[in-house]
């Protein structure tokens, strides 16, 4: 399940929620009991970098290389 970021627009109280994808989001602000809660976007909490991550794994002989085009060796 997803961590989601919420602030009262009411009292500016913040907090991280453990929620399902498909949870209705959070309307009632737990400090001030006002329904004023918005959902922020916030950062996923991984990173897919590095250049050609995807490409070679699982890969074996000569299709490691796809994105070098049609080399014959």
């Amino acid at each position: 399940m997803p961590l989601y970021d919420y602030q009262c627009a009411s009292c500016d109280h913040r907090m991280e929620v453990l929620q399902k994808i498909s949870a209705a989001p959070l309307t009632d602000c737990p400090a001030c009991q006002a329904p004023a809660l918005k959902k922020l976007l916030s950062v996923p909490g991984f990173r897919l970098s590095g250049s050609g991550w995807y490409e070679t794994d699982f890969k074996t002989g000569a299709k490691k290389n796809l994105a070098g085009g049609d080399k014959a060796d």
